[in-house]
């Protein structure tokens, strides 16, 4: 009888320590997953994974079929922190078709590391500080933008018309709104 007992206190040692010995494992892998995240290209709350809260002005336009377009251009810019941060943030995102009704190989020329700097100032003309629903965009003549420019704001059949883009759909997030649009708003050129 004390044999057995011996027995299954080693065996119940055994799978203590061979359990300990799995967490460990578990840790160390987890431990080397975020020091490869953290010096990667991608680093940055914009790439914090967050299942629980409203989704960022980002998250939807990463999670919109219609906005791979403007996404790759985030991303060219490297924006994407720009667009994560507390906001409140205003986006009018063009849609895919927006980006190609632009003149052939513009979008191909504005993704180009050497153009980096022109394609963040566009993008940043599609960002408005604070978080206005559509109907109340009605109220302004224009609107700043993150790039330091204005946009005109025009009521059209009781419709606003931002920069000549209309407004196709608006959807709340958690860090402002993304104002779907079928333009894109180029900024005007400086003389």
């Amino acid at each position: 009888m004390k044999l057995i007992k011996h027995l299954f206190l080693v065996f119940a040692i055994a799978i203590f320590f061979g359990s300990c010995k799995d967490a460990n494992k578990d840790a160390s892998t987890t431990s080397s997953e975020v020091n490869t995240e953290a010096t990667s290209k991608e680093s940055g709350q914009a790439f914090i994974k967050d299942d629980e809260g409203k989704p960022t002005v980002l998250s939807i336009a990463i999670g919109s079929k219609d906005h791979t377009t403007l996404v790759a251009a985030v991303q060219a810019a490297s924006l994407e922190n720009a667009l994560v941060n507390a906001g409140p943030l205003m986006v009018f995102a063009p849609t895919n078709e927006a980006f190609a009704a632009l003149p052939e190989g513009t979008v191909e020329n504005l993704l180009k590391p050497e153009n980096k700097d022109a394609l963040a100032n566009i993008l940043k003309y599609h960002v408005t500080p604070g978080n206005y629903s559509k109907d109340f965009l009605k109220k302004f003549k224009k609107l700043g933008q993150a790039n330091n420019g204005y946009v005109q704001v025009e009521v059209v059949d009781g419709e606003p018309i931002i920069g000549g883009a209309k407004i196709l759909a608006s959807i709340p997030a958690g860090n402002g709104i993304v104002h779907v649009i079928d333009k894109v708003l180029l900024p005007p050129t400086q003389e």
